[in-house]
């Protein structure tokens, strides 16, 4: 269903997973990656977001230190991997690589200029740092890694948290702090899902959970309608 593009930075280029909708024009959504690359579970996501009327792209970020990743969460070799992957990659480069998507797929001919992003896991940090460092027109956050340690990052654009009340890599502190520095904001909606883990939302995942990845998707979906409408 998708192709790929190359996406231009001033350090180089890196490929994006593009899916296009039926409708000749379209807002467009970055799907922001987890630890594990472009890998199937990405595309999948890109592709359903084409199915609901998006013009989706899932850039490469890991793309300055290894491009084409393409790995899974289904072994002890491949989760090694990726936490390698995750300890080189450079959160504000990532922060422009997307900036850069964002400009690439809204100077698309396909897009009617407005552009949101989804991520999870790192790429919900990523999502988070969209909504105040980039261009977005509003961005959703998945179990967001690392988000405690960049509040001071405010969000200017609409922004949708799902957050994982037993993330093994939130803590309950670090999920504390997130909410009491973000849930005055007019701009920001928080939910928590009980008893969840990390990545609830990740189809064939070890702590995948389909009522609550039902509920998160219909919430990413109602706000992106509202966002980007």
């Amino acid at each position: 269903m998708g192709e790929r593009i190359s996406v231009k930075t001033p350090d180089g280029a890196f490929e994006a997973y593009v899916a296009r909708p039926a409708a000749a024009k379209a807002p467009a959504v970055v799907v922001i990656q987890e630890i594990f690359g472009v890998n199937l579970v990405m595309r999948d996501i890109t592709d359903g977001l084409a199915a609901q009327g998006y013009l989706a792209i899932c850039p490469d970020l890991f793309w300055r230190i290894e491009p084409g990743v393409d790995i899974t969460d289904q072994s002890e070799a491949e989760w090694k991997k990726a936490f390698d992957l995750y300890g080189k990659f450079d959160v504000d480069k990532g922060v422009a690589d997307i900036q850069a998507t964002i400009s690439a797929v809204r100077a698309d001919a396909g897009c009617n200029g407005k552009v949101g992003t989804v991520g999870f896991c790192l790429g919900g940090l990523l999502a988070y740092l969209s909504a105040g460092l980039t261009d977005a027109d509003g961005a959703v956050s998945y179990y967001g890694v690392g988000i405690e340690g960049r509040l001071t990052d405010k969000p200017r654009a609409p922004l949708l948290m799902h957050i994982a009340e037993g993330d093994q890599f939130v803590p309950p502190a670090a999920q504390d702090a997130i909410k009491a520095a973000l849930s005055g904001a007019a701009n920001v909606t928080i939910h928590s899902y009980p008893g969840r883990d990390h990545a609830f939302a990740r189809v064939g995942g070890e702590h995948y959970n389909a009522a609550d990845a039902e509920a998160a998707g219909a919430r990413s979906l109602a706000f992106f309608g509202k966002a980007l409408g």
